[in-house]
């Protein structure tokens, strides 16, 4: 049957700065942690970088147009730290913020809402190496940070993100390391994770204090929809600790001003967590005006056979583990369609969540801040770029928020990831996630049936069978 969102829906699309802008060192932008992991050699597929990635930062106007043309409510974008505070420290570029000053004032021209994002990623390179997220110092240059981006587009920017997927950050980055830094150190891992919360507590608080009253903070997590692979109790505790550091180490904090006492437990051999100070959690549990969460697939875990480190069935383990105290764990492929990435497509798992956080969260509203599948997308003999699993693939994930709308769950907006085919992180530029075709050669863009198909539910506000 054909359902209908509710009035004031906000529907969206998200990019990330270094995965778009280019301009890697132009204006003043100094490098990021990423410019230099991209430039290592073996770090990333095929050898790319982010250098020139899609051009956003000279073809902003016609991105800007096409996202006019899908009839976008909103556009979700990251600043880049080091464009901005070109060292992570000191006065802000003005060429740097003129851009995003600029961006802003375009999306607003057009009638579509700026929804900016402080930190995706890209720490300031002088930052890591004086000791990055593992240092609690970090935390406070991201306060000023914030501060400066804030006085600068408070009164453009209604809905302000502090951190994007911190998980990533804290243990891609520092433990399994097939993220930039590319760090291999469990104790750091974990500190990361807790000066990520700080810096998102003390950067909330931050722009409180320059933003208008009505502007809305949040913070986008990728929360995980773990599930045990049997009822065992051995399964049941597996998925207990892969919560924990998947989810709980930043949700409890954040709305409960706590650490999970399970998650210190299994970690108390790596460290004894004194690195968190009196405070830190009163700081961290900054009252929120929505929580954001990105989903993708599923985890499904199970007690391990042997007591090697646990590393994710899609890979994101690499050679080490980015799960530190969960030894004994194993993940599992589930059963059914994949996506390009080897990602399940089951979008039970983005209800699931929707409403654990309506449970744990009440009152909070939510939004979906990233959910898309990547495909090896292919213009045709005609030119257009036809795909859809694509399609398919939002449409059921849509009906899972439509679900848990109707089953009382606040959910606020959808933002489809991603707006562009985009350098995809370690992946480079094999995998496309894009609603729009990039070719890479050329900068051409070519809007997938898949764009067009997610216009029609935007200009509709409704879902109909698919």
């Amino acid at each position: 049957m054909t359902m209908d969102f509710p009035p004031g829906f906000l529907w969206g699309a998200a990019t990330a700065a270094y995965q778009v802008e280019g301009a890697a060192r132009e204006d003043g932008r100094t490098p990021s942690i990423w410019d230099t992991f991209a430039r290592t050699p073996g770090r990333v597929l095929g050898g790319d970088t982010g250098d020139t990635a899609t051009d956003h930062y000279h073809r902003r106007h016609q991105d800007v147009g096409l996202m006019a043309e899908l009839g976008l409510g909103a556009y979700r974008f990251s600043v880049s730290w080091p464009r901005v505070q070109p060292t992570g420290r000191g006065p802000a570029s003005r060429r740097g913020l003129d851009f995003y000053r600029a961006l802003a004032d375009d999306l607003l021209a057009h009638g579509i809402a700026p929804v900016l994002t402080l930190y995706h990623w890209d720490l300031p390179q002088e930052l890591e190496s004086a000791g990055g997220w593992p240092e609690r110092e970090t935390a406070y240059r991201f306060a000023d940070y914030a501060h400066l981006v804030g006085e600068a587009l408070g009164d453009r920017v209604g809905l302000w993100t502090t951190l994007n997927e911190p998980w990533c950050s804290a243990f891609l980055g520092y433990a399994s390391g097939v993220h930039a830094p590319g760090r291999t150190d469990d104790e750091a891992a974990l500190r990361a994770a807790h000066h990520l919360n700080l810096a998102h507590g003390l950067a909330a608080r931050a722009l409180r204090a320059v933003l208008p009253a009505g502007a809305r903070l949040t913070v986008a997590l990728n929360p995980s929809a773990v599930r045990a692979r049997t009822p065992s109790p051995g399964d049941a505790d597996a998925s207990r600790r892969i919560d924990g550091l998947s989810t709980r180490i930043f949700t409890e904090p954040m709305l409960r001003g706590t650490y999970p006492a399970d998650l210190l437990a299994d970690t108390a051999a790596i460290t004894d967590w004194s690195f968190v100070r009196d405070g830190d959690t009163d700081v961290i549990k900054h009252p929120l005006d929505a929580l954001g969460i990105n989903y993708y697939a599923p985890s499904v875990v199970s007690a391990a056979t042997d007591n090697r480190p646990a590393r994710d069935a899609d890979g994101h383990g690499g050679e080490r583990s980015p799960w530190p105290g969960a030894t004994g764990v194993a993940f599992h492929q589930p059963p059914g369609k994949r996506t390009a990435m080897g990602w399940a497509v089951d979008p039970t798992g983005l209800y699931d969540l929707l409403m654990r956080f309506t449970r744990e969260a009440p009152g909070l509203p939510l939004i979906v801040t990233e959910n898309g599948a990547a495909y090896d997308d292919k213009p045709g003999a005609d030119g257009a770029v036809h795909d859809p699993e694509r399609i398919a693939y939002l449409h059921a994930h849509l009906g899972a928020v439509l679900r848990a709308l109707t089953d009382g769950a606040d959910v606020r907006g959808y933002f489809l990831w991603s707006l562009l085919d985009n350098f995809e992180w370690a992946y480079g530029y094999s995998k496309r996630f894009g609603a729009v075709y990039v070719d890479y050669a050329t900068q051409a863009r070519t809007p997938k049936s898949s764009a067009r198909w997610y216009a029609r539910v935007i200009r509709t506000g409704r879902l109909s069978p698919s």
